[in-house]
């Protein structure tokens, strides 16, 4: 193998109980749930990796800030932490805590933009692209063309298409573009990082045209690290100091907390320097998330967000989350499993296209494959397909995915490599009997982030 597994920097101090299923009962729990990874019951999972969003594992220490918190409603003392923290690594002026990167989202993107607006990432994950839908304006990606070619070994697979971006922004009018966003890394594409020749390009062209430029920074300092081990010239610097140039470029940030600073709730939103959009989005938070000093969160929850700011950034405890998710791609791609490789941060991205292809991208290959781990492993992973694109909102279409990934997170500091080895040997099993699974149809969905609550049903029963 060209990866080694690196050692856990930690050790563990408490463990859960996992409950053991059968296949029969597993299949009976998919049922009961529509066949909808989301409504399985987690009591009824044995490896979780339907996000790294929140199941991370607090350190002692954030468990100890936790309960030395203060709670009170104004001038809480965990604000001053979060901000000071944000001041120090990201070097923005303004933190703004909320409960999660949903709530980041809804906040900031509405002090940006409106109807028939027009904003644009290399490539927005779902739930952002639903919040930009919300406020009346339209997303557009402009992934580079390297993020499609899951057996392309590029370094940074997630960069922006700036030829594209900027011919979108003549296309469209520069004053209908009210936001240029870079997701770091790009979740979509399979985690994949961004490097920071392509975030500077990016940042030049924002200027140039007079848009805000914000980073959506829920895996921030995974994608620091893959800055300093792929890209040239950035070897010798700290993750620290590569954060810091990452969001000199950028004027405003907004940030998931529940992955890069492994809290279970939390979110937060950076501004640099901007007065006006600083006010905004005080104002925005306190009808929509409470007062500003705590942002919908309570005071435990700030302190642990607080120390986990440093926590995520140390490069000993990256080098290991970045090795034991490499690990499980390396065990995947030597087996010829088809995944996005190079493996990106935060998870593996099977293309379940090519592994099912008997089933068309509209018989949903990447549901079809994240049943067949629960049925097998009692592993829960997700679509990231064609089921999670929401209908055209113009043509209301089922829209096409550039690829059907079925998507398994790797929690914080919460697998063992035995479990790793489990999830590896579960994958290949569903592999080698790929034509066994049915594709799936939908009952039932809403017109927006639908695959939340869908309701679906095999094309054909499952054996």
């Amino acid at each position: 193998m060209s990866m080694d597994y690196v050692m856990e920097p930690f050790k563990i101090k408490m463990v859960e109980m996992l409950k053991q299923t059968t296949r029969e009962e597993r299949i009976e729990f998919l049922k009961q749930a529509r066949y909808n990874m989301f409504s399985i019951r987690s009591e009824n999972i044995a490896i979780d990796m339907q996000t790294d969003s929140g199941t991370g594992a607090m350190s002692d220490r954030q468990w100890a800030a936790m309960m030395t918190a203060d709670e009170s409603y104004g001038g809480a003392r965990g604000f001053y932490e979060v901000e000071a923290a944000v001041q120090d690594i990201f070097g923005y002026k303004y933190a703004q805590p909320v409960h999660q990167g949903r709530a980041a989202e809804k906040v900031l993107f509405g002090c940006l933009m409106g109807p028939d607006d027009i904003a644009i990432a290399n490539q927005f994950f779902d739930t952002t692209q639903g919040h930009i839908v919300m406020t009346g304006a339209r997303p557009l990606n402009c992934v580079c063309d390297e993020a499609a070619d899951i057996y392309l070994d590029a370094p940074f697979k997630g960069n922006m298409d700036t030829e594209k971006l900027e011919a979108l922004i003549n296309e469209k009018g520069a004053d209908r573009v009210k936001m240029i966003m870079m997701t770091i890394t790009n979740n979509s594409a399979g985690g994949q990082p961004v490097s920071m020749a392509n975030i500077r390009e990016t940042s030049r062209i924002a200027k140039k045209y007079g848009i805000i430029f914000v980073i959506d920074a829920a895996r921030y300092a995974e994608n620091a690290y893959f800055i300093k081990t792929r890209e040239e010239g950035y070897q010798d610097k700290s993750i620290g100091e590569i954060v810091k140039e990452c969001f000199g470029y950028a004027d405003a940030f907004s940030m998931s907390a529940k992955k890069d600073t492994i809290v279970n709730m939390g979110g937060c939103i950076g501004v640099r320097e901007d007065e006006d959009l600083i006010t905004k989005v005080r104002m925005r938070t306190i009808p929509l998330e409470g007062f500003i000093n705590y942002g919908g969160l309570s005071g435990r929850d700030i302190a642990a967000l607080a120390v986990g700011f440093y926590e995520g950034i140390n490069e000993s405890f990256l080098k290991y989350r970045i090795g034991q998710v490499q690990y499980l791609g390396e065990l995947l791609h030597d087996a010829g499993v088809p995944i996005q490789y190079p493996v990106g941060g935060h998870g593996i991205y099977i293309d379940c296209g090519v592994m099912m292809p008997h089933l068309s991208w509209d018989q949903f290959p990447a549901q079809a494959v994240s049943a067949a781990l629960y049925i097998e492993g009692g592993i829960r992973g997700g679509d990231l397909g064609s089921l999670s694109l929401d209908r055209d909102p113009d043509t209301n279409e089922q829209q096409k995915a550039l690829n059907e990934f079925c998507r398994l997170c790797v929690p914080r500091r919460v697998l063992t490599q035995s479990q790793i080895e489990f999830v590896a040997r579960t994958i290949i099993y569903v592999r080698d009997h790929a034509a066994e699974y049915p594709g799936y149809r939908i009952l039932k969905e809403t017109p927006l982030l639908r695959h939340f609550t869908v309701d679906l049903e095999p094309l054909s029963p499952i054996k």
